[in-house]
């Protein structure tokens, strides 16, 4: 069997930048071992796969997150890019909201019309814990950073939301660019659960358009970076509203990644505190470059 793939850019704000990701379709019959070597063979930061009705918009399709090295449970630019692909190519008709069905349960994405006519598409992030801190001290021998590179004003923490991340605030854009993850110097955060996953950020940016620069260091299993990491950002949004970081919120931020990488990427968040709990969106432009068949 013949099986269709769309290839699109998450968090890109033109063709071939932001997150490359790609869309299999028809995988309900693909084996576990199967979906991990397609998402080997692709190298993107994450392939999908979609292995449920994808008319099914309303009540969830189901899809599977793999990176080239593990399954997810949840990721946000392959559940922009997923739920993009199935509204423009899958769906019976052009809806305003997609629903997945992730490891971490529903996922709501929504389709909101900018001036221009150009358009966002935004997820509802599922609950995020805020966890653990982390002196400075312990981490910035695994960053390559000193002491003096550090935000004073908010602590290295642990957050996740299904997958989590390690968040490290620094003063400016020059801490940021230097930073590097060391897997070695890490692996005693690593043995007690801190995942090898290091969001770097600070509040000066490239753009003054934009409210904060930030990287994505990870594991997979070598050390990689993420042009734009959508998961990361909704756990940012809980973690900024838990210190007031930028103010008492409402929060609607635009944030940049990737610059690093030459895959400058733009990332929208809006968070809140509401009951019974935070509300976090995040949201970004999709382009599609490519689409193919597997043989």
């Amino acid at each position: 069997m013949l099986r269709r793939f769309h290839i699109v850019d998450v968090f890109s704000e033109t063709v071939h930048a932001g997150n490359p990701l790609a869309v299999v379709r028809d995988a309900a019959e693909l084996a576990t071992e199967a979906m991990q070597d397609l998402a080997r063979e692709f190298g993107f930061s994450e392939t999908t796969f979609i292995v449920s009705d994808p008319r099914a918009v309303e009540a969830g399709v189901k899809v599977r997150i793999f990176t080239p090295a593990e399954e997810l449970p949840f990721a946000g630019h392959p559940s922009l890019g997923t739920a993009w692909v199935i509204r423009e190519h899958l769906a019976e008709r052009r809806v305003d909201a997609v629903t997945l069905a992730l490891g971490v349960g529903a996922v709501p994405v929504r389709f909101e019309a900018e001036a221009g006519g150009s358009e966002v598409a935004w997820l509802t992030a599922p609950p995020i814990e805020v966890g653990a801190r982390i002196p400075a001290s312990r981490i910035a021998p695994a960053l390559g950073l000193e002491a003096e590179d550090f935000d004073p004003a908010l602590p290295v923490q642990h957050v996740q939301a299904g997958i989590g991340f390690v968040f490290v605030p620094l003063r400016g854009l020059d801490a940021v660019r230097r930073g590097r993850l060391d897997l070695r110097a890490f692996a005693a955060l690593a043995g007690e659960g801190l995942p090898a996953q290091v969001y770097l950020f600070c509040r000066e940016a490239l753009d003054p358009a934009n409210d904060l620069h930030a990287r994505m260091l990870f594991a997979a299993p070598d050390v990689r970076e993420d042009p734009a990491t959508g998961s990361a950002t909704a756990c940012l949004g809980a973690y900024l509203l838990e210190h007031r970081a930028m103010g008492p919120g409402p929060l609607s931020l635009r944030i940049e990644q990737g610059f690093e990488m030459k895959r400058p990427s733009l990332l929208r968040l809006c968070a809140r505190d509401a009951a019974p709990g935070r509300q976090i969106e995040v949201g970004g432009r999709v382009i599609e470059t490519a689409r193919g068949e597997l043989v």
